[in-house]
């Protein structure tokens, strides 16, 4: 390879960047605009859950036990019912998610020691929010039988739970991390898919072919100006995600940056050699985001436990380089881990980049077809 043939490339690969508006906003606005849409809207955290009490004893330790689920932050009680039909009608139309339904005799069994009978209706038309919602309920009310003095024998056995590197259960702090991933696979490959097709499709590849420059010289020259931009990318969205999000980064930087280099490198060469392989603007866009975007948002464990998948797409998601992406992050963020742990999520991210940049050069043909 010419280094000084490689570097025209990059200049002007730079220079056509810089007179699109389009590229440039692409580049730098969308990461920042998909993070806060993401990092606000994604959350299976649970509050302030409109909750309707019907109350038929009406004693001093019913209204303790509704005062401490509220005291929670979990449950806000919007409406005191008379009813059951009452309880149907709110659930229906969606103004409650909780109905908590104390029987007439609730204090009385509460004074003879026994298990003390309470009824808990719970939307579960969302079946997420639905079991979230029954765990801390029955948190929430256990808090709460305590502070209305319903203590009950203690249980043979105490546990004391202790929950490591994430220690409030905020789901942001999982979640975010791992959207600097799914970010960065639908930039890095979108924005290279358009680069050799783009030649294509105005007519300017014939120039490129008829020069001394050769294929790798070629495509490395248009991914060093897009490898620039996803650095910059990646520093600002850890930038938002520590000091905006609060998400603690308990790891190296450094080591943060180096594994963010080898998942960008690989996206960066899936995109050209999707460009390379379509040869259209539009026919690249779109495979790149089925491709890159949609794997890194399904099947990555971003959000959805690879674990808790069926048998063949955990295999699937052996292939696709956002999983180990993924994994990396979260260990670095969370848990600090240190580049001896993240060994083989390295090894297999160069192993993907180097592959599919061979393969670009290997389809990339300085001819016309």
């Amino acid at each position: 390879m010419n280094f000084n043939r490689m570097w025209a490339m990059a200049r002007k690969e730079t220079i056509q960047v810089r007179r699109d508006p389009l590229s440039l906003a692409l580049a730098f606005f969308m990461p920042v605009m998909l993070l806060f849409i993401f990092g606000y809207a994604i959350t299976v955290d649970v509050d302030r859950l409109p909750t309707i009490v019907y109350d038929r004893d009406m004693s001093s330790m019913s209204r303790e036990v509704v005062r401490g689920l509220q005291a929670s932050g979990y449950f806000t009680v919007v409406e005191y019912v008379r009813g059951p039909a009452r309880i149907d009608a709110a659930l229906d139309e969606g103004s409650a998610r909780v109905a908590i339904s104390f029987p007439e005799d609730f204090s009385k069994y509460a004074r003879t020691g026994k298990p003390v009978p309470l009824q808990v209706i719970v939307d579960g038309s969302d079946s997420n929010t639905a079991t979230i919602a029954l765990g801390y309920l029955n948190q929430a009310l256990e808090i709460a039988a305590r502070r209305a003095g319903l203590s009950s024998v203690p249980p043979a056995i105490d546990v004391r739970p202790r929950v490591w590197y994430n220690p409030e259960l905020k789901s942001r702090n999982f979640i975010v991390p791992g959207l600097i991933a799914v970010i960065m696979a639908i930039i890095a490959a979108l924005l290279t898919s358009l680069t050799i097709a783009r030649e294509w499709e105005r007519g300017t590849m014939e120039q490129i072919i008829s020069t001394p420059v050769k294929p790798a010289e070629i495509i490395v020259g248009k991914l060093i100006p897009y490898f620039a931009i996803g650095i910059i990318d990646t520093v600002m969205s850890i930038v938002i995600v520590v000091f905006l999000f609060g998400v603690p980064l308990k790891g190296s930087f450094f080591l943060l940056m180096f594994i963010s280099s080898l998942f960008m490198f690989g996206g960066l060469s899936l995109g050209t050699l999707i460009s390379i392989a379509t040869k259209s603007q539009l026919a690249s866009s779109q495979l790149s985001v089925i491709t890159s975007y949609l794997p890194a948002l399904l099947l990555s464990g971003f959000m959805f436990s690879i674990l808790n998948m069926p048998i063949p797409l955990q295999v699937i998601t052996r292939f696709i380089p956002a999983r180990y992406f993924v994994s990396a992050l979260k260990g670095i963020f969370l848990k600090g881990n240190t580049a001896g742990m993240l060994i083989g999520d390295m090894g297999l991210l160069a192993l993907f980049g180097v592959l599919v940049f061979v393969i670009s050069i290997k389809k990339f043909k300085k001819q016309v077809t």
